[in-house]
């Protein structure tokens, strides 16, 4: 798996107690290529110190894997509060390497597993979920929130309102509260993309 940090000096990693832990689907992780998503947590570190781990995967198996590692043997965990995917996708499912997941069996493999953490998925993939759907994954997962947004990747990346967004959870930990101070902040961006959350 190729895993990379983004280069923060040390001194900041240590004062910074905010993680982000990003998975993205590719087509092939031998293949090493720097993704959109990849300068992007590069620029969040720089930016505003909030460090990552970066990650991709190309099967279900490797998405499984790498979360796993992430709940089971990285004991900074508790320090993620969002773990963004960076995966295409439909309203209610991903895709991987052609294969189609529901979330619902992505919820069913982290079942109580991602307790207190917000799974906030990049407009690589629309977000869309009725509230059973949306109830369901959060009470098997145990997460805090699902976000996204509801408009398809249309020449118009979600990135800097992804950077946005976690920059707010870093300055307040109130969900709600950022929500609603992105859209102040944010408000075209948040209406183009059709930002959502689910809790």
């Amino acid at each position: 798996m190729l895993e990379k940090r983004p280069q923060v000096p040390q001194e900041q990693i240590t004062e910074t107690e905010y993680f982000i832990y990003c998975l993205e689907g590719v087509d092939d992780v031998d293949a090493n290529t720097v993704t959109e998503a990849q300068e992007n947590l590069e620029q969040l570190a720089l930016n505003y110190g909030i460090a990552s781990i970066y990650k991709t995967c190309d099967t279900i198996e490797g998405l499984e894997d790498s979360l796993n590692a992430l709940v089971l043997d990285d004991h900074n965990f508790k320090d993620y509060e969002i773990i963004y995917l960076v995966i295409r996708g439909e309203a209610n499912n991903i895709c991987l390497n052609d294969y189609y997941y529901s979330l619902q069996e992505i919820a069913e493999l982290f079942e109580g597993q991602l307790n207190g953490k917000i799974l906030h998925f990049s407009n690589a993939k629309i977000l869309d979920l009725d509230e059973e759907e949306a109830q369901y994954i959060l009470d098997i997962t145990g997460a805090k929130a699902i976000s996204g947004y509801g408009n398809a990747y249309n020449g118009i990346a979600s990135t800097k309102l992804d950077e946005a967004f976690f920059n707010l959870f870093k300055e307040d930990d109130d969900m709600l509260a950022v929500v609603e101070e992105l859209h102040q902040r944010h408000y075209n961006a948040c209406t183009l993309l059709d930002f959502r959350l689910y809790y």
